[in-house]
């Protein structure tokens, strides 16, 4: 039996197990339809035309974690912000871990998936929100047909939350192979404001695919501000998810930093309904050895007097593999449009390689729209000069190679999330390069 046979049989199991009312049964089924429809995607597809699920799929997952693994907070303490004070939600194979997490409320509605999509009182949200921003691309499908738990997050209006909030996933490998599927769901109200921080770890040698989704709602003059950290295993591989809606006046940005895992695919998508909008995508990528990191996004602008920002770098050494995928689609009433598009990459090894496809798709005529893409080696002359100030070859390699990154951590909001994340960069390089920020 392979992957998607043994997953379409496990939904009859998982449908007569869950508790959840007939709109949520209802768009499951219609999600798992569409999967089966579909199937995994292949390089055939032309959003996947660079990226190859084979070697994942050949995994005997186990799709149902049998029982939950209690960890102990000092076992996992590196994987958390530790330096802030933050709400946390933290998951164990897929399951709620109540004792490495804290979420006093302090006015947000911060509680499971699981009991957003059973209990009453939260029903008109997931009418109104749940799977109205996901695509019924296949694996969101996927995703959709076995939604249960995540993280539910609901920010009332005029509410500026003034702590971070950290949704971790630990796998800890009990199982030979684990699948995941976690769900999350942000809706930030009016004049409201919040950050996050999301993290999937995994604790194991063992393969773990997770197949991630997660929808945000930014609402008139709403502020997000969303950081990824993709720092797993050797065998971890994560397809991450992530659509955003934003109305009237709101700023959205998300930052995703790739620094290890088998294989890692970003779908990030953003629409922009309504005018004097504000979207932001920002990412680097340090991978070697055979890792692969795919990032594919979307910026729809659909009405006029908007902004879209994307910058990604990329560092590739050893036989690691980097695609970009970046798409503007400005409507023909979409006038005054400013889209800038940027992926500049730098080859430290002759067998690395980067696929880069950045694309315009314009309909409306006074816009300012922008993209470019570069690929190359480190300065040599910038390269010489530091050696003859007496800085070592190495010292002075990884230094160009923070610096080629600054401009993305530049713009990083949580202090000490950027002081980790340099500390991630300097282990990625080899160096300590012996400064904080």
């Amino acid at each position: 039996m392979d992957l998607k046979e043994k997953l379409l049989s496990s939904f009859l199991v998982f449908e007569n197990q869950a508790e959840i009312d007939s709109y949520v049964n209802n768009v499951r089924n219609d999600a798992i339809k569409t999967f089966e429809e579909k199937g995994f995607p292949t390089k055939k597809d032309e959003a996947w035309k660079y990226t190859s699920l084979n070697r994942l799929l050949k995994e005997d997952y186990s799709v149902f974690p049998k029982q939950e693994n209690a960890l102990e907070y000092r076992d996992v303490k590196k994987y958390f912000i530790h330096e802030i004070d933050s709400y946390k939600i933290v998951f164990i194979d897929g399951k709620y871990s109540s004792h490495l997490s804290a979420t006093t409320h302090d006015g947000l509605d911060v509680c499971l998936m699981s009991a957003a999509l059973t209990k009453p009182k939260y029903r008109l949200v997931i009418e109104n929100y749940f799977n109205k921003a996901a695509t019924d691309d296949s694996l969101s499908s996927l995703n959709t047909a076995f939604s249960k738990e995540g993280a539910y997050v609901y920010i009332p209006k005029g509410k500026v939350i003034e702590k971070p909030i950290q949704i971790i996933h630990f796998s800890t490998g009990d199982e030979s192979a684990t699948m995941l599927q976690p769900r999350n769901l942000i809706v930030v109200e009016e004049n409201s404001h919040v950050q996050i921080i999301e993290r999937h770890q995994s604790l194991t040698g063992n393969p773990v695919l997770t197949n991630s989704v997660t929808e945000m709602f930014a609402k008139k003059r709403a502020i997000i501000d969303y950081y990824k950290i993709q720092n797993d295993g050797d065998n971890a591989s994560l397809i991450d998810n992530t659509f955003i809606k934003q109305k009237r006046e709101s700023i959205a940005s998300v930052h995703t930093f790739s620094f290890g895992g088998k294989l890692t695919r970003n779908n990030l998508n953003f629409y922009q309904e309504g005018q004097r909008i504000d979207s932001t995508l920002k990412g680097v990528t340090i991978i070697g050895n055979k890792q692969h990191v795919d990032h594919n996004t979307l910026v729809h602008h659909i009405e006029p007097n908007c902004e879209s920002h994307q910058d990604y770098k990329g560092i590739f050494a050893d036989n690691a593999t980097g695609v970009f995928n970046g798409k503007v689609v400005v409507e023909k009433e979409a006038q005054k449009t400013n889209a800038f598009q940027a992926n500049n990459n730098i080859l430290v090894s002759d067998k690395a390689t980067i696929n880069t496809k950045p694309q315009l798709e314009i309909f409306a005529d006074d816009v300012k729209c922008s993209h470019g893409c570069t690929v190359g080696q480190l300065d040599e002359s910038a390269l010489f000069y530091m050696r003859t100030r007496g800085i070592p070859e190495k010292e002075a390699k990884a230094l160009l190679m923070y610096a080629f990154s600054n401009n993305v951590l530049s713009s990083v909001k949580i202090p000490e999330l950027k002081r980790r994340i340099t500390k991630i960069i300097a282990n990625q390089l080899g160096v300590d390069i012996g400064f904080d920020l």
